[in-house]
């Protein structure tokens, strides 16, 4: 008898040990596996070849803009944005193609600034009216709908029906829960964008691309707009909102302080939470690092924001706005390394201009109706997708019944993250074998071998 309850508590310590170690092991082991599948491919930067002091020069380098022939983790990335990764803006190569596409691009996103906060509002109180009195959220899914209306209207210039934003959110969502490896794709979802899409060229706002078919204009306003646009404004203020969520102080000083209070928050959330991890460059040409060190043409160059973010600056995980404050800029104690929108000489985020100024009026908007509180991890990747209880502020009694809630949100997570990691490995490893079998890039510029 004493014999199995031994065994049968040391099993429940087991279990509720498995938070605290499982998932890392279980993140190393996919590392492992995905190298293992994708080959020995790409050079660090920063690493032992280029330094964080050289980051910048070679990410700005002429020769270092090649985007996706000639690398197997294109394939990769290729399969995770399909259908139509070859108009994607991010993976056109250089060229008229590109241009037309980046200056169709920048049409779009050319909107007066009080327009632009007057969509805001108006998209993020359609979304939090259909929340009422609050309770836990996943904060990526309550942003999805938020942008999926905004950029609707931003290209067809008419508010977003209800069966356009289901098909828009469906997509976004199916097209980063992959990129997660928390769940595999499904391209029916997608395809029934595609089509809808395909169905409004005649009535888009501002002129499309030149040179493209009418499947490739759709898969265009699908890439750009409705895959990239919607997820990263999704991820990025599931990140910020977590943030203040997580720091009560920062929240309200958001609240009530002005946008330059506001703006440091946000780039240090960018600094700490990047959209991107690693971003791979195919070099065109010689990039010459110093005397001793060139980089040949044909290498794959993966450029690590994270890393590159973290260089150079004191307790670099701690969340701190006022390394952006001016003086502390001014006495040398800012962020040296910080480049959450890309660099101009390398393709820069086409949305630099207009992303801070929507999130700025999105986080006010939420704000004002709610305090943030959450007890879940934040991590850059962001798979929890950001539980949160968004406590009303009239009247103020409601806080304490839903912070209640937040011991059990702790646990749901914590144990969540254990069954995720085991799905994300295995989803993963399918999805990454399954691009390699597909060679979606590869085919696109190398048909003859295949």
């Amino acid at each position: 008898m004493l014999t199995a309850a031994v065994v049968a508590l040391t099993a429940v310590a087991v279990a509720l040990s498995l938070p605290w170690w499982l998932p890392g092991r279980v993140v190393a082991l996919r590392v492992r596996l995905f190298a293992r599948i994708n080959g020995d491919e790409g050079i660090p930067v920063p690493g032992e070849t280029v330094g964080v002091d050289r980051f910048l020069e070679v990410y700005s380098h002429p020769a270092a803009g090649g985007r996706s022939e000639g690398a197997v983790l294109s394939d990769l990335f290729w399969y995770w944005l399909a259908p139509g990764p070859h108009v994607h803006q991010e993976h056109l190569e250089a060229g008229e193609r590109y241009d037309a596409v980046a200056r169709a691009t920048r049409g779009f996103l050319s909107v007066p600034r009080a327009d632009a906060e007057e969509l805001t509002r108006r998209s993020v109180a359609a979304a939090l009216d259909g929340v009422g009195r609050g309770g836990t959220v996943r904060l990526r899914d309550l942003m999805m709908p938020v942008w999926a209306a905004f950029y609707y209207e931003l290209v067809f210039g008419e508010p977003c029906p209800r069966e356009a934003r289901d098909l828009i959110v469906g997509n976004a969502d199916d097209v980063v829960t992959a990129l997660k490896c928390c769940g595999l794709r499904h391209m029916d979802r997608r395809h029934r964008l595609t089509r809808y899409l395909a169905g409004r060229l005649d009535d888009v706002r501002r002129p499309l691309p030149e040179g493209l078919s009418d499947e490739e204009r759709s898969f265009y306003l699908q890439g750009t707009f409705f895959n990239t646009a919607v997820v990263q404004m999704s991820e990025a203020m599931a990140h910020l909102l977590m943030v203040l969520a997580r720091h009560p102080e920062t929240q309200e000083q958001a609240r009530t302080g002005d946008d330059r209070v506001l703006d440091q928050v946000m780039a240090e959330t960018m600094r700490l939470y990047p959209l991107f991890g690693v971003a791979h460059r195919i070099t065109t040409g010689d990039i010459e690092v110093d005397e001793r060190t060139t980089i040949p043409a044909g290498s794959v160059l993966c450029f690590n924001y994270p890393e590159f973010h973290h260089a150079g600056i004191e307790e670099p995980d701690r969340f701190d706005p006022g390394r952006f404050a001016p003086s502390r800029r001014r006495e040398g104690g800012a962020a040296p390394h910080h480049i959450p929108f890309g660099v101009a000489a390398n393709r820069p985020c086409p949305a630099w201009r207009l992303a801070p100024i929507t999130m700025r009026v999105a986080v006010r908007e939420v704000l004002r109706r709610y305090a943030l509180a959450t007890s879940a991890s934040h991590t850059r990747s962001l798979p929890n997708r950001g539980p949160c209880l968004l406590v009303p502020r009239t009247p103020p009694a409601a806080g304490r019944a839903h912070r209640a809630a937040l011991p059990a949100m702790w646990a749901r997570d914590r144990f969540e993250d254990v069954w995720r990691s085991l799905v994300q490995l295995v989803l993963g490893t399918r999805m990454v074998r399954d691009a390699r079998r597909q060679r979606l890039c590869a085919r696109h510029f190398h048909p003859e071998r295949f």
